[in-house]
């Protein structure tokens, strides 16, 4: 029996379908492993997880301390799937989960990925990507974060939504502030902004929804801020503010994403927006090379010096 040594030191073994690994002080269970996830590209669970291994070090600071939201393909993109908020019983004693009141007042135990066991298991009941919470644990109202969700309509091809990116980069440094790019890992991008903690999450939405109706204005030919995809008007591309409303969620950086090319939402330099990429450049092939490259281009998002004061602008 041969395995595949990842920089984590798991080891998953090659061909059987189940296999108990060790990862840190902590035994886990993988099921299913040679199920097909990816048919178009012959690439399976085992892959995935495989994937997630090789990259956990620099992944796993940006969902530590966070609620996780599953997004479950136990079949793999082409199969069904379905959201999971609630972290599933049984589950092994050491998952952390953050306990968060919903406006239907039921109080939901959110899983928590704090170590590389807790990443391979909810890996493992098939969460391709990765939705963890805008805010920590300790304050789920309070995020330390801004972002816009960049999103093509119908007409508008990724040169555009890189054309956006660079609109809002703009826009967001006009006001001093710092702002990151990463793809979303499937045809959009997504910015980000560091921001010091304090504003509630229904402000920094209020925010986000003024910015982004003022870059409407002035690029009408571009852009778009219309929440219904029908009243989108053909060939812009959709900054999307809501995605900063409280219990929304996006992919995380390095997440793998659930599309046919197997797409990893991954950071990218403003150099590199400029210059031009495409969405399949960065895929679960080849963002561990590129890591290996060029290191965590988002490292500023989770530093704990250059953060904007957003109150400054609210």
């Amino acid at each position: 029996m041969t395995a595949t040594a990842a920089p984590s030191g798991v080891r998953i073994p090659q061909g059987e379908p189940d296999a108990t690994v060790r990862a840190g002080r902590r035994n886990v269970r993988l099921t299913n492993l040679t199920k097909l996830f990816w048919p178009g590209l012959g690439l399976t669970k085992r892959d995935l997880l495989r994937y997630y291994a090789e990259v956990a070090q620099v992944l796993l600071p940006y969902l530590r301390d966070r609620a996780m939201v599953m997004k479950r393909y136990p079949d793999g993109i082409e199969g069904k799937w379905f959201f999971m908020k609630r972290a599933p019983s049984p589950r092994p004693d050491w998952i952390e989960t953050c306990q968060i009141m919903h406006k239907s007042r039921n109080l939901i135990p959110f899983p928590m990925v704090q170590d590389l066991a807790s990443l391979l298991w909810v890996v493992n009941l098939g969460c391709i990507d990765l939705n963890p919470w805008y805010a920590r644990c300790d304050d789920v109202n309070r995020p330390d974060h801004l972002h816009m969700d960049l999103d093509p309509a119908d007409g508008a091809g990724f040169e555009a939504v890189r054309h956006a990116a660079l609109v809002v980069r703009d826009g967001l440094r006009e006001l001093g502030m710092a702002p990151l790019a990463k793809t979303s890992g499937a045809t959009g991008m997504h910015v980000y902004v560091p921001i010091v903690r304090g504003p509630l999450q229904k402000d920094v939405w209020r925010f986000a929804k003024r910015f982004a109706q003022g870059l409407v204005q002035a690029h009408p030919g571009l852009l778009t801020a219309e929440f219904r995809v029908a009243d989108r008007p053909r060939g812009r591309v959709f900054v999307d503010y809501n995605q900063n409303a409280w219990g929304r969620t996006l992919a995380s950086v390095y997440s793998v994403r659930p599309t046919a090319a197997a797409g990893v939402s991954t950071p990218v330099a403003w150099e590199e927006v400029e210059r031009g990429f495409e969405p399949s450049d960065f895929t679960l092939l080849s963002v561990p090379a590129r890591l290996r490259a060029v290191g965590d281009l988002w490292q500023p998002l989770r530093a704990t010096g250059g953060r904007f004061a957003l109150q400054e602008v609210l």
